[in-house]
């Protein structure tokens, strides 16, 4: 008898349905997962917006790749992991995609392929919850971000954006030493979530002079006769258009910039003003080599997640969880749970 399941699938834009599909069964390379958590990500909700992936598809995308949970089934040729241990899956392996093209974690179980071929699975230590486990993902998006950056321990760096991702950067880079950090958003409820992660200072530009602020703190001067802040290290993280063109006016000579935020849009830089400041402009992308790191660090209890998460959700109530994750004045990281491992 087939059996079914529940997954959660894009159809076009702000068309998000919970539908029931056959659940899925391991081919002799591959494990199924049991799903525990899965969190919602900003690819998730920009996604639903667009419609799918910002370069199209075939049929419906399904959402979900920040996810935990326990194997179910084994392929025959299957010999690294077993039935009923915890795993999270890193989901940017060639052979699978999760959430972005391939299989989505919104759903109760999750094929993952050709696992024995690609380091695409990690054991979760036994010091570690689901939740915890499933904020892995995230948490190495950030990590490479501050790896990208010319971060270190006598640094000073405003992290723009404190969502989910930039909170990440926020507590990866107070984990590195870092003890300088500003956080900037226009949501204070994540403000504050950031110190709790160790921002030192955080400010709201619709409630001050950010700039001024800015300076106060790391130091202000001029350089061609226009206003600049000694800051070493921006961390765009906020997705917002107008920030990396202010940055560039702002920034010091020599100040390095690490963009980790998705722009939709195109943005204009002013590069002669960039050029003159020999500033250098980074960009990060996904985590090429840090997911197992998180993984040991969050194991090794070196950060306290508890500020990450805003709000948990049962996969039944996922169309709230969503709509609230949508709303930034009010979420940080929403998790939905599957029921017991």
């Amino acid at each position: 008898m087939t059996k079914l399941m529940l997954h959660a699938t894009v159809h076009g834009p702000d068309d998000i349905r919970v539908e029931q599909v056959q659940r899925p069964s391991a081919g002799p390379d591959d494990i199924v997962v049991k799903v525990v958590v899965c969190g919602i990500c900003g690819s998730d909700l920009g996604y639903a917006r667009a419609g799918g992936l910002p370069m199209g598809g075939d049929g419906p995308l399904s959402l979900g790749h920040e996810f935990s949970g326990v194997i179910e089934e084994v392929g025959a040729r299957v010999t690294a992991l077993r039935k009923g241990q915890r795993v999270v899956v890193n989901p940017t392996t060639p052979a699978n995609m999760i959430g972005s093209g391939g299989p989505g974690a919104f759903a109760s179980h999750i094929l993952v392929r050709n696992v024995m071929a690609e380091s695409s699975v990690y054991p979760i230590p036994d010091t570690l919850d689901f939740e915890t486990a499933a904020l892995v993902e995230p948490l190495a998006v950030a990590l490479h971000g501050v790896n990208r950056s010319r971060a270190g321990a006598g640094s000073k760096v405003v992290v723009f954006g404190a969502g989910p991702i930039g909170l990440g950067v926020v507590a990866m880079l107070r984990l590195r030493g870092v003890a300088d950090i500003i956080a900037v958003d226009r949501v204070d409820s994540r403000l504050e979530r950031a110190r709790a992660l160790g921002a030192n200072a955080t400010f709201n530009p619709d409630n001050c002079d950010l700039w001024a602020e800015i300076g106060k703190r790391h130091g202000a001067g001029t350089l061609y006769g226009m206003p600049v802040v000694d800051t070493d290290e921006f961390i765009e993280v906020s997705g917002a258009a107008p920030v990396i063109p202010q940055i560039i006016a702002r920034a010091r000579f020599a100040a390095h910039l690490t963009v980790v935020a998705v722009h939709h849009a195109p943005v204009a830089m002013d590069l002669a003003m960039a050029l003159g400041k020999e500033m250098e402009v980074t960009t990060a992308m996904a985590y090429p080599t840090e997911f197992g790191e998180v993984l040991e660090i969050l194991a090794a209890g070196r950060i306290d997640t508890t500020a990450l998460i805003s709000h948990r959700y049962a996969f039944e109530d996922f169309e709230q969880a969503f709509a609230t994750a949508a709303r930034a004045d009010e979420s940080a990281k929403v998790l939905v749970t599957f029921g017991k491992a």
